[in-house]
């Protein structure tokens, strides 16, 4: 997941009239890295597990490592190299990707696959708190929304084609061949970034968010609060969902049931791209509402089919659109702490992540994974609750602006 930028962007030019598309999308390709790196275990678990010699549970703890990685250093990194030049601070991050992705493919040993997903966390840390505003500082202000909006499709593009693909190279040339393949694509995108990307300077030290306060702004909390369960509740289901497929007999669907996913994804970012400034609330409403209707699905009817595919859609054309729902209700919540805001969303976010896959793993171990859409359901309930009463601040109603 990516969020704007934890400090205040200097003044951009306002004098571009033509979006830079090239530079835009090398933008999307290092959103696409940092997801489908977070999300790609979770097609190959089984195969994961039995490589590493451990369980699918355990095997499941590389998301959570990954998103440990982020959650404890993502704020203090941000600040250490609030002054780097940014082109600089996103060649390092990617850099960590390829390295991390390398050593995930080539070890034999569990705890030093954990130690490469936790530095995979640590880049996505630094990325994930630049890419959005490294994108709204290349074009005029009336361009923002649209540059961020290209280079977040990275976001539904990894649900939609790699994980799916990565699934399917792992279950046809073992799962060690799709990490390379992410190592390759990070290499290729480094050059893309020093050919394409413009450079910026830092900032200075004054600019730094202030993270307390915000919480006392009206709204934000309601939001920070909505990520945390919306994202857990997640990422319980989607961290084993090849576990949780394999045990209705769908394991060979994997990809198929992910790809179905992805593709509601992508529709779903469109229509909120297209409407989430004048649609937030019922947008988030919406939404919210699709996740805990999949999960019920799944709960209930998960011995047809049919009905799983169906479930997969609902669930992505609910959860597609929930990044930028949620980045755009924070900035909106924050006003002038929206960086703050922002700061403390990307930490909550992955503190969510790390904690699905540890629910994840507890009920896997204690419940088996036919829990996991009944979690999800009871998770959405207070996420549905919150947005519905933070009607003034938070998710607003038009007239509330």
């Amino acid at each position: 997941m990516s969020t704007q930028e934890t400090t205040s962007p200097p003044v951009r030019d306002n004098s571009a009239s033509k979006l830079p598309l090239f530079a835009l999308l090398s933008l999307a390709t290092a959103v696409f890295i940092t997801s489908l790196t977070e999300t790609l275990p979770a097609g190959l678990l089984p195969a994961m597990s039995g490589s590493l010699g451990v369980s699918e549970s355990a095997t499941g703890q590389t998301v959570t490592i990954y998103a440990l990685g982020t959650v404890l250093t993502a704020i203090p990194l941000s600040t250490v190299t609030a002054g780097w030049r940014r082109k600089r601070l996103l060649l390092t991050a990617m850099a960590g990707f390829a390295v991390a992705n390398t050593v995930t493919a080539v070890s034999s040993m569990y705890g030093l696959t954990m130690v490469a997903r936790f530095v995979a966390g640590v880049a996505a840390g630094l990325a994930w708190a630049l890419l959005a505003g490294y994108a709204s500082r290349m074009v005029a202000p009336n361009q923002r929304g649209r540059a961020i909006a290209i280079a977040m499709a990275g976001i539904p593009v990894a649900l939609c084609l790699g994980v799916p693909a990565g699934t399917f190279l792992g279950q046809l040339t073992g799962w060690r061949t799709a990490f390379l393949a992410m190592t390759a694509l990070t290499v290729l995108l480094l050059v893309w970034i020093v050919a394409a990307v413009p450079d910026y300077p830092g900032q200075g030290r004054g600019e730094r968010p202030k993270l307390l306060p915000t919480l006392r702004i009206p709204g934000v909390t309601p939001v920070l609060f909505v990520t945390l369960v919306f994202v857990l509740a997640h990422t319980i289901l989607y961290a084993y969902i090849a576990t949780f497929l394999t045990a209705l007999g769908m394991g060979g669907d994997t990809d198929l049931v992910l790809l179905t996913f992805g593709i509601a994804s992508i529709l779903s970012i469109w229509v909120v791209g297209a409407q989430i400034h004048r649609h937030l609330r019922i947008l988030s409403v919406v939404s919210s509402l699709l996740v805990a209707v999949a999960a019920v699905l799944l709960a209930t009817l998960s011995h047809d089919q049919a009905l799983v595919y169906v479930a997969a859609a609902l669930w992505g054309l609910g959860w597609g659109g929930v990044p930028t729902l949620l980045q755009t209700a924070a900035g909106e919540a924050g006003g002038e702490s929206a960086d703050a805001a922002q700061a403390m969303l990307v930490t909550l976010w992955n503190v969510a992540m790390a904690g699905g896959g540890v629910v994840g793993g507890v009920l896997l171990d204690l419940a088996g994974s036919g829990s996991f859409p009944w979690a999800v359901l009871l998770l959405m309930l207070p996420v549905i609750a919150v947005i519905v009463v933070a009607r003034r601040h938070g998710f607003p109603t038009p007239a509330s602006h």
